[in-house]
């Protein structure tokens, strides 16, 4: 797919017209009943127009949710199926003709539907269910950092992308939001590559995420925050946390931005907004984004718990082995809870990690500190541990 094909196909995209004020709509949310997600979802979209301004008839639409791993909805590691079902009735009220598709990076796409509760959605609803699977070029220019990107064909095909993520932490970006819910549009097998590629470098991930937002261009990003994730997210390994909202934007990056405030967060470590920043996508700037609905003030949490993040890379080789041995959290194992599933064997994009005499090995001169394991580990036995010298500087 050359530059710009798919830029044709959102011609009414409200996300991307500069001349409109960024908006971000928040509602509250206390639960996940049916009649009170569907009446925050009305309520989020209704700044946008309501769904019939974003979809039209017979347009087919993905709708993207945050489907990680096979992890019960109650605990926070995906998106609800109440919020992915609210979003699918009024595309189908539209006109439209919504799936839910996503590429997670542990294989078994079935299982994952199944423990999410979305293939109840999809049946429920009569909806197709797809696995994001076959890759294609999308060529960028020359003005990118990354001038071919590869993304799901599937993805790339849709009329219309309705991004669906959840409010967590994350161990490597400080949170996962908005923008980096849409690497579930790079085909499962791929992810690894890219963490291979950007080792511990999380400038270069999150440039390459913001560029994959960009490409992607989701029509509406709606996030299900009504119980989020704080603590050593984005997995099971994660501590769930009643938020309370429903939130809304065609600008996810201004979202991301909005939601970083509400959680009381350093707009520095979360990378992704320094990166779109520094590249001119999304708006960044809080006090050119106009907050809708629920003031932002009376949302805002307290001693909301993020994972502890060290800057980037700097100087030479030998004091950047210094940085990561002393100063970088590393994955380590809870051996009392630990299966030895080897999920983190599998997915480990630098095959730093074995199981030998009953419990797990890592070999920490080769780990990028990627935290993939931390994310897929069924049971949370994998979490970021601090160095010593990390946990001095950092008052612990």
């Amino acid at each position: 797919m050359e530059t710009g094909q798919r830029a044709g196909l959102f011609q009414v995209n409200v996300g991307y017209n500069r001349a409109m004020p960024t908006q971000v709509s928040l509602q509250r949310c206390g639960d996940y009943s049916s009649e009170n997600v569907m009446q925050a979802v009305r309520a989020a979209l209704e700044p946008f127009g309501g769904m019939g301004a974003i979809v039209k008839p017979g347009e087919t639409v993905l709708l993207k949710p945050n489907m990680l791993a096979p992890a019960a909805p109650e605990k926070a590691v995906t998106t609800h199926p109440a919020v992915v079902k609210a979003v699918a009735q009024l595309v189908m009220e539209s006109g439209g003709k919504p799936f839910i598709g996503d590429s997670p990076a542990v294989p078994g796409f079935k299982m994952t539907a199944k423990k999410t509760g979305l293939a109840a959605v999809a049946e429920e609803l009569g909806i197709p269910l797809a696995e994001l699977k076959n890759s294609a070029e999308y060529k960028q220019g020359e003005n990118k950092l990354f001038r071919i990107l590869e993304i799901s064909k599937t993805a790339l095909e849709a009329d219309r992308i309705i991004n669906l993520p959840k409010l967590k932490t994350h161990s490597q970006m400080y949170m996962t939001l908005g923008v980096k819910n849409i690497f579930g549009c790079v085909v499962g097998s791929r992810k690894s590559q890219w963490h291979f590629k950007a080792g511990i470098d999380r400038v270069f991930f999150a440039r390459m995420l913001v560029e994959l937002y960009d490409a992607v261009s989701p029509d509406i990003t709606i996030m299900d925050g009504i119980v989020g994730m704080e603590g050593d997210g984005p997995g099971p390994g994660g501590t769930p946390r009643q938020c309370g909202i429903i939130s809304a934007a065609t600008d996810a990056v201004a979202m991301d931005r909005v939601l970083l405030d509400m959680a009381g967060g350093d707009t520095e470590n979360l990378f992704t907004i320094a990166a779109a920043r520094e590249m001119g996508i999304g708006e960044t700037d809080l006090a050119r984004i106009r907050v809708m609905g629920v003031p932002l003030e009376e949302l805002k949490m307290e001693r909301f718990v993020f994972p502890q993040v060290v800057g980037v890379l700097m100087g030479p080789k030998f004091l950047q082995k210094l940085f990561i041995d002393n100063l970088t959290p590393k994955p380590k194992e809870l051996r009392k809870t630990c299966t030895l599933c080897e999920q983190c064997i599998n997915i480990c994009p630098t095959d730093v990690i074995s199981a030998r005499n009953d419990r797990l090995h890592f070999d920490y001169d080769r780990c990028i500190r990627c935290f993939c394991c931390v994310e897929v580990c069924p049971e949370g036995s994998m979490k970021p541990s601090s160095p010593l010298l990390l946990k001095l500087v950092a008052g612990k």
